[in-house]
């Protein structure tokens, strides 16, 4: 350097961002314009559930470690270094278990992490006591903020199911005794009441079999279900949190597969939103006590190739207005088997790729099916996958032996965490989605480049934007549209190496480092 001549020098030191060490490409033609009076979907919540391994770690002897999990997923605090101390997540999930851990070996569930306990037993009493590591997490989630709490299910108690199993026996036929409708109601009922959930879950992805391997092991506990199943169920307990003048409202769907809700799919599982939402018909939710017009879908398979991640949410969205305009939930992601040769579930990876993929997932899921909650899977991972968000290891380096464990395991980050924090920390319940438009784009274009998508709290005047940058360039982007209190945003960056890192920035325009998620808070006037 010392040899180039003082004015080449010069532009070069213009080129390089003094605070990143990136040479900024400029993209004049692709200007960031946000509209504060264009307002969407109302946002709810971004939440996770404890399966599977709550049980376990919430039991853990070591309060230090517990807490350091918690504060990863809900904490609201701030580091001295401006850095957020956790994600900050507004729901957390809770599984109701059927009482496959009680039965051990013979539920023929193969993995006991997979297992769970449940409150009731066979003869009719309950044990508060079950499912303490849970509670546990329950009760950190509370403590440090959590808005919202849901109770979700995935079969109903053994002793209600035809096969005594919390797996189904084979066919497509809902495992629950047809005598068992009205006690499996009041189970969940009960359990609402117990815990105060906001909300209940009742049924999990009704499309899938659930029926054991050819070992006779099943992977987990859950039942396949028919639309007239969910409809049987959601009616009944409808009726018996009516009764109790219960505050717990009734979110169903929680649909394998985001095409389901308007495509057809085998043994009457498909269609769900006509089946469920067109007015007038008898099998409407729409007029049901304690019962929210929502219905939830999990975003697997359906993300790559890009075209089919935006044509299958821009068709939901489509349908949704032709039934009414129910609201929708992404209620269960993860890094879920091979994803277009790009991504894999196995093995574990917890590198920015895989946090980029999770960020737009979340942002088509935002902007074009226009869900008003985005929820995770596996908060807490033990295995030697992808879909987690928090993992621990033993000090062996086995991922599932929990005794050991529970002594002195590690607890991993990652960054599909951090990534999902870049949504979950910033955009808080009750703020609403705002119009973005970048010029010459079009949301195909956007999803292998630059995403960009905004929400504003009007009470507090906050407005916040979340970018994504899936490229290996650093990005210049002109904004516009907005007039920024101090001319500055504070700005929060992930990268490979950075987690939320804070930062103050120019409102004139979007730096976005290469492969990065950035969050942009400011004051609008």
């Amino acid at each position: 350097m010392k040899f180039l001549p003082g004015l080449i020098l010069l532009c070069l030191v213009m080129l390089i961002s003094p605070s990143q060490g990136f040479r900024f490409a400029e993209l004049p033609d692709r200007t960031v314009t946000v509209n504060l009076r264009e307002e969407f979907q109302t946002i709810h919540s971004f939440g996770a559930s404890d399966c599977w391994s709550a049980k376990f770690i919430g039991k853990w002897r070591d309060e230090a470690r517990k807490n350091q999990i918690a504060d990863l997923l809900f904490s609201l605090d701030t580091l001295s270094s401006g850095q957020p101390k956790g994600i900050g997540l507004s729901l957390w999930r809770m599984n109701i278990g059927a009482g496959s851990y009680e039965q051990g070996d013979s539920s023929y569930i193969r993995d006991e992490w997979r297992r769970e306990e449940c409150f009731l037993d066979n003869q009719g009493r309950y044990d508060w006591t079950k499912q303490a590591g849970n509670q546990w997490f329950l009760q950190a989630a509370r403590q440090r903020g959590v808005r919202y709490t849901l109770g979700f299910t995935n079969s109903a108690p053994v002793q209600m199911t035809r096969n005594g199993k919390a797996f189904s026996p084979g066919g497509k036929t809902f495992n629950l005794k047809p005598t068992a409708l009205d006690p499996f109601a009041d189970f969940l009922t009960t359990v609402a009441d117990h815990f105060k959930f906001d909300y209940l879950s009742p049924i999990n992805e009704p499309q899938w079999d659930w029926t054991a391997g050819k070992n006779g092991k099943a992977n987990q506990e859950g039942s396949p279900a028919e639309n007239s199943d969910i409809l049987n169920v959601t009616k009944a307990l409808s009726a018996k949190l009516a009764a109790k003048k219960s505050k717990t409202t009734i979110v169903s769907g929680e649909s394998g597969q985001l095409n389901y809700l308007y495509e057809r799919a085998e043994s009457g599982r498909g269609n769900q939103l006509n089946y469920f939402f067109t007015p007038n018909e008898a099998s409407s939710l729409a007029k049901l006590p304690n019962v929210e017009p929502i219905w939830a879908y999990h975003s697997y398979f359906t993300t790559c190739r890009d075209s089919l991640l935006v044509a299958a949410r821009q068709r939901v969205a489509q349908q949704v207005q032709a039934v009414g305009n129910p609201m929708l939930w992404q209620s269960e992601f993860g890094v879920l088997g091979d994803i277009c040769g790009q991504y894999n579930g196995s093995p574990r990876h917890t590198d920015m790729d895989y946090g980029l993929y999770v960020a737009k997932v979340i942002h088509n899921d935002l902007t074009i099916a226009n869900v008003t909650s985005w929820q995770w899977w596996l908060a807490i991972n033990p295995y030697n996958y992808s879909d987690g968000l928090v993992y621990i290891n033993g000090p062996d380096g086995n991922y599932k032996q929990h005794n050991n464990a529970r002594l002195d395991g590690q607890i991993i980050d990652s960054k599909q965490l951090w990534a999902f924090g870049n949504y979950a920390r910033f955009i808080r319940p009750g703020m609403k989605r705002i119009s973005v438009q970048i010029t010459g784009s079009d949301a195909l274009k956007e999803a292998s480049q630059s995403m960009v998508s905004a929400y504003k709290d009007p009470d507090r005047k906050q407005v916040v934007l979340v970018c994504v940058n899936m490229t290996s360039n650093a990005t210049t982007l002109p904004l516009t549209g907005l007039n920024i209190r101090n001319g500055h945003f504070a700005c929060y960056t992930t990268t490979e190496t950075k987690t939320l890192a804070k930062s103050v920035v120019s409102t004139r325009q979007i730096q976005l480092e290469p492969k990065s998620v950035v969050t942009l808070v400011g004051t609008y006037q």
